[in-house]
């Protein structure tokens, strides 16, 4: 895995592979930021799940202005703070070792976010908790997305949180779902 494009364009990232721990690759992450590309220039970034933390440094990359790295596991976190100085973009990032709930004060007031990146651990029920959260507690900004990366067969039940699909892409058996503040709140 390496940084697509921007100011650490070719870093390659190093990751780490288990079942809640999944890495998006390359072909799928390029996608996706052609698709939010607008969205990034100063944009104000979290990832509740970061992982490697790839997301997010590819936000930075092109232009994010910061992010916050969220991650429970802690062999992952010591590998986001590696690929964050190989990319020379620990300036612009926050990383919070532990479970997203545990910061939701925190985030509430660091918020609210233009770009929220939810990739939990499939089938878990997480990303529908942390859409629900997102919402109580009012941390995306007016205009901003939530990615979603989940399960083809699953899905975050944006009815009841507050928030439409606004875009939907499937690869293979993941699946990327953009999400949008629902007009009617």
């Amino acid at each position: 895995m390496r940084v697509i494009a921007g100011s650490a364009k070719g870093v390659p990232l190093k990751t780490i592979s288990s079942r809640s721990t999944r890495p998006t690759i390359d072909r799928i992450k390029e996608n996706l930021f052609n698709i939010i590309r607008d969205f990034i220039p100063d944009a104000l970034v979290v990832d509740f799940f970061s992982g490697s933390g790839s997301l997010c440094i590819e936000a930075l990359s092109r232009g994010a202005r910061q992010a916050v790295l969220i991650e429970a596991n802690p062999i992952a976190v010591d590998m986001i703070k590696d690929n964050l100085q190989r990319t020379r973009l620990q300036e612009q990032a926050m990383i919070w070792p532990g479970d997203f709930r545990r910061y939701i004060n925190q985030l509430s007031q660091a918020g609210p976010f233009d770009i929220i990146f939810l990739d939990p651990p499939h089938r878990s029920g997480l990303g529908e908790e942390a859409m629900h959260l997102i919402n109580r507690y009012h941390l995306l900004e007016n205009d901003g997305i939530i990615i979603g990366e989940h399960h083809a067969d699953e899905d975050y039940g944006d009815f009841r949180s507050g928030f439409e699909r606004v875009r939907k892409e499937t690869y293979g058996n993941t699946t990327i779902s953009i999400y949008m503040k629902d007009e009617e709140d």
